[in-house]
């Protein structure tokens, strides 16, 4: 799996499992509208990555050995 694969399906499953924590009339979990907050900075960080280059996640996977 190539590290940009690694971070789009960590910032994918980060972002729906923050938008299940978040959501109030659908979440089964504990429902607190502060998840959200995850799910937007996971989609700030999409972003300036698209610009900057830098992205933790990358950084991590690279680190585990993603290609």
């Amino acid at each position: 799996m190539t590290i940009n694969n690694v971070v789009s399906a960590v910032a994918g499953v980060v972002i729906i499992i923050s938008l299940l924590l978040g959501a109030q009339e659908i979440s089964p979990f504990a429902y607190n509208s502060n998840w959200l907050w995850l799910t937007v900075f996971v989609g700030f960080n999409l972003f300036q990555s698209a610009f900057t280059g830098f992205c933790p996640a990358a950084i991590i996977a690279k680190k585990l050995g993603a290609k």
